[in-house]
């Protein structure tokens, strides 16, 4: 499905941080970003996919940098911010999308290492990179932050037991973060997607068995792409949304109508 980039004049100028650049969903999040004149600095821990996004930003005239970092590690963190900064100012959108989805498990499969390791991987990492960045948008009195979910947080399914505590996690963590920093000018909202048929997704699941998830699960009779969520991102990062705060986008296809 090929659509054309929607257009927000504002973001022209702003300067966007998106942890989890690196993969399929971040990656063509910073693209879309770029397309509308922002600067980007695009984050993650895979070196080359990092170097590839960069090179596609500034084939196509955009501005962007690449810096590796781990959202475990509050050095990694801070170095991030600084960098950002240093290269191209003051971050006004913040896209925490670093995680990872460890596939369908029962309980009695999952060890104490594998929970933890998925806790941290998707809502401490999430914490962590919050906790470095909110205080420079805080204190400039703007700023749009956009947190990663997922599906698996919002309704029972066959994720794994620890993806779908620590997508739930984050929801939460972005309602109780933007209680706290609406008053200085700062939105905080989640992405919860559902079904994006990335690469990894392709290769894991079978076309016939892609096929009759869409047609048992989604009422629109597709999958979504990365460039779903990449939309939705758009908006929650332009001043289209600045009456939205707190809230969950469902990119889920219908799936999911709460």
């Amino acid at each position: 499905m090929t659509t054309s980039i929607p257009t927000y004049p504002d973001l022209a100028g702003k300067v966007a941080v998106v942890t989890g650049g690196s993969g399929e969903i971040g990656g063509q999040t910073c693209r879309y970003f770029a397309a509308n004149g922002m600067k980007v600095v695009v984050s993650g821990r895979d070196k080359d996919a990092i170097d590839e996004v960069v090179s596609d930003i500034r084939a196509s005239g955009g501005e962007a940098v690449g810096v590796p970092a781990d959202t475990l590690s509050s050095a990694d963190l801070a170095n991030l911010n600084e960098s950002a900064e240093r290269e191209l100012g003051p971050v006004d959108v913040l896209c925490t999308f670093a995680g990872f989805e460890p596939g369908p498990s029962t309980m009695d499969q999952v060890t104490e290492q594998d929970w933890r390791a998925i806790i941290d991987g998707n809502l401490t990492g999430t914490f962590l990179t919050l906790k470095e960045f909110v205080g420079g948008m805080t204190e400039r009195g703007s700023g749009s932050i956009i947190t990663m979910s997922s599906a698996a947080g919002r309704l029972p399914g066959w994720s794994s037991y620890g993806y779908a505590a620590a997508k739930a996690g984050i929801l939460q963590l972005t309602r109780r973060v933007a209680q706290d920093v609406g008053r200085h000018g700062v939105r905080v909202n989640a992405l919860a997607p559902s079904a994006i048929l990335t690469r990894k997704q392709e290769a894991r699941i079978p076309a016939h068995v892609r096929d009759q998830v869409v047609k048992e699960q989604f009422v629109l009779g597709r999958w979504g792409t990365p460039a779903d969520c990449a939309n939705a991102a758009l908006f929650l990062a332009s001043e289209a949304s600045s009456w939205i705060t707190g809230q969950t986008t469902d990119i889920a296809g219908g799936k999911i109508m709460v």
